[in-house]
């Protein structure tokens, strides 16, 4: 068992919002993964580890082939499943990766050193905020896509620094945003030990959505991914 994980954490894994029959539906009808990679995601499934589900994998495959990306910063690497995913996606792309958790970091080390055939992939350790000012501080690189999948809170923290580092027409993508729709719930309605998290939603929310210089949608993917474009 990966310690990380136990087998009673991040409830809003199972209780998506989407009918559970349709959310079955495109997991099982849509193109499924092959190779290398499904070794990576059945290690996930059997350590309760959280990845990006099928229906959010299509997504971001259609999405990288539109787009192109030279350059790909991802929060929140796990281990290593998206970061290969969408390595596979974009042969030819840099990807950056971030994460702080030690277990995690182990076993996307020994993934990225078994399966990332490009060397594509740049795992950096470190808490993202300060991974994040450090790269914009480096200023001479910009990335097509962002992509968040850590502490959910903080994505209103990271969002002004990876405003920073998105390229002209880059997009960034959080993922988890409806929280199985407790973003509909009063705050005092909330656990007390999820309320920092809905908290920091929130502000999120406030900050991109009708305000004039931000492009927003939210997909009803997995656990909800808002995507944010600079007008």
């Amino acid at each position: 068992m990966v310690e990380t994980y136990k087998r009673t954490s991040n409830p809003m894994m199972n209780r998506p919002v989407v009918k559970p029959e349709l959310v079955d539906w495109m997991r099982r009808s849509q193109t499924q993964l092959s190779g290398d990679i499904t070794k990576v995601l059945a290690f996930a499934k059997e350590n309760n580890i959280p990845v990006i589900p099928h229906e959010t994998v299509t997504y971001f495959q259609m999405l990288i082939s539109i787009m192109q990306p030279k350059r790909i910063l991802e929060v929140g690497t796990a281990i290593g499943f998206s970061a290969l995913m969408m390595a596979e996606a974009a042969p030819s792309a840099e990807i950056v990766t971030i994460d702080r958790n030690p277990e995690m970091i182990a076993l996307a080390k020994e993934n990225l050193k078994k399966y990332d055939s490009r060397h594509q992939i740049i795992l950096k350790e470190g808490d993202a905020a300060d991974v994040l000012s450090v790269l914009k501080r480096d200023g001479h690189k910009k990335y097509d896509i962002i992509f968040m999948d850590s502490a959910k809170s903080k994505y209103i923290e990271f969002l002004p620094n990876a405003l920073e580092l998105l390229s002209d027409n880059g997009v960034i993508l959080m993922d988890d945003v409806f929280q199985a729709g407790e973003i509909l719930v009063p705050i005092m309605e909330i656990k007390r030990t999820q309320r920092a998290l809905e908290r920091g939603l929130r502000r999120l929310f406030d900050e991109v959505f009708d305000n004039s210089k931000y492009m927003t949608s939210v997909l009803p993917l997995g656990d909800g991914l808002l995507m944010i474009k600079c007008r």
